[in-house]
């Protein structure tokens, strides 16, 4: 784990008093729901009004060097949560936002971990939170406050968000806070199949921030829609966050669709986009798409998975600088960038380092891998997160050799570009011979009858282990016509001898595939 200046500035956390003082009026969130547009003096404002509210319940830092108290936070993409994540910082509290796609039984157990002083629910979730609070497994006990939706509606019984929020928007007395303490809980999978929360410390939010707009070229006139939810690591640190800090502009939305995005794109004369995979591909194959102004956007990122060679050419044929990002919850999220010019052919990479990361190919033990060879990728960077909240054991596991151990498998080649080759867990074995799906997976979707495609290992007598496609696409796609398609293209042991299919992959978070979920399911001849 890196460490972090442990000493308290008055600079630590004053996100949104700092940047109101150096561009009060320009505008630094967009509602494109409500049409609202939020000057950085009214975002300080409004981070006022939300720091008293907290420190009402209690969530605050109890005492210097301890950490903070917790707001969780159920809703999908509103300025609130923008003001909890500036609000927290002045009180020292701790942001711990949570995916409203997630089942009652696991929100308990997650809430449980977290252990809040106060709940906030936006209102479309709050059965779901009734379930949460009356679920016979709570153990945690804290205030509840309801968001109001834009019509006003509220239904449950709970004080509301409005009517608790005081009037006075005059600056605070903020809490004596480090680097290294913590600011925001982000979830991620765990090896048992609950969620772990992340803790990011105010030091790896700004190291991340820093690293981003010296990378990726940011600037203070940008303006991005964010597609990723606020539940999630890309929500804020793939671009709001970087952008907060230099007094851009982020557009924000309850819901994002294709179409909506590349409205927005024209209409706020977006200068930067990342999106995953999944949404660059439908706005390239939405019906607006020829017609759409991209000539603002100076670069597009794709993360989250690997992203079609098909979708990729979509974007360059209308002018726009598409490559791909890699990041975790655990470390970033922006590790790697493209070179100014970088060249076509390394477009399935994901880059090189950051200003201030270092990247490095592992074989079991631990030793570094020379060029080209395939083995798990760890990561050193001051932008890596603390450590997993009360979790010993996993923290060990993936922060405690000083690298952060990714879990994803990866090489790098003599110029020092970085290629992902897929989760290590996801490799399988066919007759002695590793398969990484990823590989696979990328030259089965240049067939146009897949629109999206994963590849699971499934039993064979012969081999041990064969692969088995499954397929979201045209069903009249036989497995001769995939095989002839893949001649040349893979080594024979690694074409599957199996195709399957589905109307619709399952999902695990912002468009990203549940391959859990596809595994279980056709996992089995």
């Amino acid at each position: 784990m890196f460490s972090h200046d442990e000493r308290p500035y008055d600079w630590v956390g004053a996100w949104s008093q700092k940047r109101a003082r150096l561009s009060p009026d320009s505008v630094g969130l967009v509602d494109a729901t409500t049409g609202e547009r939020f000057t950085y003096a009214e975002l300080d404002r409004r981070a006022n009004r939300t720091a008293r509210l907290l420190r009402e319940f209690g969530v605050e830092q109890r005492a210097q060097g301890e950490d903070g108290e917790r707001v969780a936070v159920l809703s999908r993409n509103r300025p609130e949560l923008v003001d909890l994540f500036f609000a927290t910082a002045k009180t020292g509290g701790i942001l711990a936002p949570l995916s409203h796609r997630l089942a009652a039984g696991e929100l308990v157990e997650m809430l449980d971990d977290v252990d809040p002083a106060l709940l906030v629910v936006e209102e479309p979730f709050a059965d779901l939170a009734e379930d949460v609070l009356n679920h016979e497994r709570r153990n945690f006990d804290c205030s509840v406050l309801s968001l109001s939706t834009q019509d006003g509606a509220d239904s449950s019984d709970w004080e509301t968000w409005a009517s608790a929020l005081p009037d006075d928007d005059s600056p605070v007395e903020t809490a004596e806070i480090s680097m290294d303490d913590p600011h925001v809980f982000l979830h991620t999978g765990g090896s048992t199949g609950i969620p772990k929360e992340t803790v990011l410390t105010h030091g790896s939010l700004l190291w991340n921030s820093f690293n981003t707009i010296t990378a990726w070229g940011l600037r203070p006139e940008d303006v991005t829609p964010m597609v990723f939810p606020m539940f999630h690591t890309g929500g804020w640190n793939v671009l709001s966050v970087p952008l907060f800090h230099l007094g851009a502009t982020v557009v924000i939305a309850r819901e994002f669709d294709p179409s909506e995005v590349l409205r927005l794109v024209e209409s706020e004369g977006a200068t930067v986009l990342v999106a995953v995979p999944a949404v660059l591909r439908m706005m390239a194959n939405h019906d607006d798409w020829a017609d759409t102004d991209l000539s603002t956007l100076r670069f597009a990122k794709s993360g989250g998975g690997p992203c079609r060679e098909s979708v990729m050419e979509a974007w360059w044929d209308r002018g726009v600088d598409l490559s791909q990002g890699y990041g975790l919850t655990e470390c970033g999220p922006n590790n790697f960038t493209m070179p100014e010019g970088w060249p076509r052919e390394k477009a399935d990479s994901v880059g090189v380092p950051v200003m201030h990361a270092d990247a490095r190919v592992v074989d079991d033990d631990g030793t570094e891998l020379p060029p080209d060879e395939i083995g798990e990728l760890e990561l050193a960077s001051p932008h890596a997160a603390d450590r997993y909240w009360r979790n010993d054991e996993e923290t060990e596991e993936t922060f405690g050799g000083g690298w952060v151990s990714t879990g994803d498998l990866a090489r790098k080649d003599e110029e020092g570009y970085v290629y992902i080759e897929g989760r290590k867990k996801n490799m399988y074995v066919s007759g002695g011979e590793n398969v990484y799906p990823a590989a696979v997976e990328d030259r089965i979707a240049d067939h146009p009858k897949v629109e999206e495609v994963v590849v699971v290992p499934v039993p064979d007598d012969q081999w041990g282990q064969v692969g088995k496609a499954v397929v979201q696409g045209d069903e009249s796609l036989t497995l001769e016509e995939l095989t002839e398609f893949l001649d040349g293209k893979l080594a024979r042991f690694k074409r599957p001898r199996h195709l399957d299919f589905v109307a619709e992959m399952p999902m695990s978070g912002p468009s990203k595939i549940d391959r859990q979920a596809v595994k279980s399911e056709f996992g089995e001849k």
